[in-house]
């Protein structure tokens, strides 16, 4: 996978940057219309998106419209964030529903034309760029830009009746390419979430990054639901989405989807996820870093078809990995961040609110896999983690795919677990204190907490059940309870021996008797 851009600068872009909206005459009835224009109104619905995207998927692939690039590329990322939109203008300012609608300017980081649409019944009509809509400097290059070269993206904003003040505060954007970002119940933007993934980490392709070149956001008909449908192009393929997205404790998505492949996919990746993980407490190496852990998630929650619950850490691996977690009709999985400890990071980013992400199928996805893509970084301005479902079946031109699901915005996963989860991974040197630490010999000491180990009977001591790929454990395996004075708060101590440099599957859970007390760990450890 390959950054589009600095998504440190995206982040802050999407918290601080003016946005644009637009309320097309005749939808409310009260509304400042002074720089809106709008094209001719044409039918919709869903499912004539659906159709368009089969009858494109059945012609060659055109990139979408890029204005002036001369000029474009003179608008980077401080003259974009100099250019702000006028939020008394907003769509849906003045309602119906709570959520006005904001527009992002193009930009040199941001270079593609997307058509925006609003729908109001079964019609719809197009927003036309005009410069008016949005305050810049004299000098700005983005002065020279036409009429109609469209918008890069937009993001819904907080409610008008509640706090924080929505012409300051937004809850989701969609900009560049298919991502979109969406606060959790912390307040705060971290990962992304994408409309598909096209041969992320395929060692004889190039990734392709499909946009997102229509939106339609639909006139609200209820005051915490808004929903947004969008045409999805790209070489390989072409989709029709429909977002119903919620705001309430964190966001809710209920996004329903085709896909049209006009071309083979070695790898199709459905509902992918997009984090950033750099370092934590797991490994570091000196002085890398003057904070202690910098990371957007730090690990991989599954809840497979089976019922079980496994949490795998997250690594930054000296090569590009991809993990494969073979399911058959999964009930979830998320990339998660459980480390809620502002002096872990000591950034005033706040990595200890970034929002974990929750996938929940909506339907039956039958046989597949989640799998894990990591690859090397060493700076936090790079996404550098995908987990996204992969479909058994080969990913064949011809085919279509249906898919339904939610994302979960929030800062816990939706539908916890009853047992203990893993907190904390951490590495040190084989062996015993005050001996010899023998050579290829590396320590473990895995944290668990909360569920059945907060009401173990007095004196008894759960077991840990370890299992490696390659390699063996030393006879020394010790658990206790973490001395912090935190009921429920247990960890597993034990020695891996390993010759060379191969990737080490490890899993390991508590148990007591036949009662199983933990979610499965599942560690793939790189020795070094």
């Amino acid at each position: 996978m390959t950054d589009l851009f600095d998504r440190r600068q995206v982040l802050t872009a999407l918290s601080v940057a003016g946005a644009a909206g637009l309320l097309p005459a005749g939808f409310t009835p009260a509304h400042a219309a002074g720089s809106l224009t709008l094209g001719a109104p044409e039918v919709f619905s869903f499912e004539a998106l659906k159709a368009m995207a089969v009858d494109l998927a059945a012609k060659p692939y055109a990139a979408p419209r890029q204005p002036d690039p001369e000029i474009v590329s003179k608008i980077d990322y401080e003259r974009w964030g100099q250019i702000t939109f006028n939020t008394e203008s907003a769509l849906f300012a003045d309602g119906p529903g709570q959520f006005p609608v904001t527009f992002f300017h193009i930009g040199k980081f941001f270079p593609k034309s997307v058509e925006m649409y609003v729908v109001d019944a079964d019609q719809a009509r197009p927003i036309v760029y005009n410069q008016a809509m949005f305050d810049m400097p004299a000098n700005s290059p983005a002065k020279q830009l036409p009429q109609g070269v469209g918008f890069a993206g937009f993001r819904i904003q907080e409610p008008r009746s509640g706090k924080p003040d929505w012409h300051k505060n937004d809850w989701a954007a969609f900009l560049g390419a298919a991502y979109f970002r969406a606060i959790g119940e912390l307040y705060q933007y971290g990962l992304s979430a994408r409309g598909v993934a096209v041969n992320t980490a395929v060692a004889d392709r190039d990734e392709e990054f499909p946009d997102f070149t229509r939106f339609y956001i639909e006139t609200p008909t209820s005051d915490d639901t808004i929903v947004v449908n969008a045409l999805l192009d790209g070489p390989s393929l072409t989709g029709a989405y429909r977002f119903q997205m919620t705001r309430g404790k964190g966001v809710t998505m209920e996004i329903e989807h085709t896909l049209n492949l006009r071309k083979d996919i070695a790898r199709l990746g459905i509902a992918p996820l997009t984090t950033m993980y750099w370092f934590s407490e797991t490994k570091k190496d000196t002085a890398i870093d003057w904070r202690p852990e910098v990371h957007d998630s730090d690990g991989l929650a599954l809840w497979t078809g089976t019922g079980e619950r496994i949490w795998r850490p997250l690594n930054n691996p000296e090569r590009t990995t991809a993990s494969s977690f073979s399911d058959h009709s999964p009930r979830g999985y998320g990339a998660l961040q459980r480390d809620r400890v502002f002096d872990h990071y000591l950034d005033g980013v706040f990595y200890d609110r970034r929002p974990s992400l929750w996938v929940e199928p909506g339907s039956d996805w039958g046989a597949g896999a989640v799998q894990l893509i990591e690859i090397p970084t060493d700076d936090e301005i790079h996404d550098n983690v995908v987990a996204t479902w992969v479909p058994a079946e080969p990913a064949t031109a011809g085919k279509t795919y249906a898919f339904k699901y939610k994302l979960f915005w929030v800062a816990n996963e939706p539908h916890p677990s009853p047992l203990a989860k893993c907190v904390a991974t951490r590495l040190g040197r084989g062996g015993q204190p005050g001996l010899p630490r023998p050579a290829g010999v590396r320590k473990f000491m895995v944290e668990f907490l909360g569920g059945p180990l907060e009401n173990l009977p007095f004196g008894v001591k759960p077991e840990a059940v370890l299992n490696t790929s390659r390699g063996m454990f030393t006879p020394y395996v010790y658990t206790e309870a973490v001395p912090d004075g935190v009921n429920g708060h247990w960890r597993a101590q034990f020695d891996l021996v390993v010759d060379g440099t191969d990737p080490v599957e490890m899993r390991c859970y508590l148990k007591i008797g036949n009662d199983i007390l933990t979610e499965t760990w599942a560690f793939q450890y790189h020795p070094f």
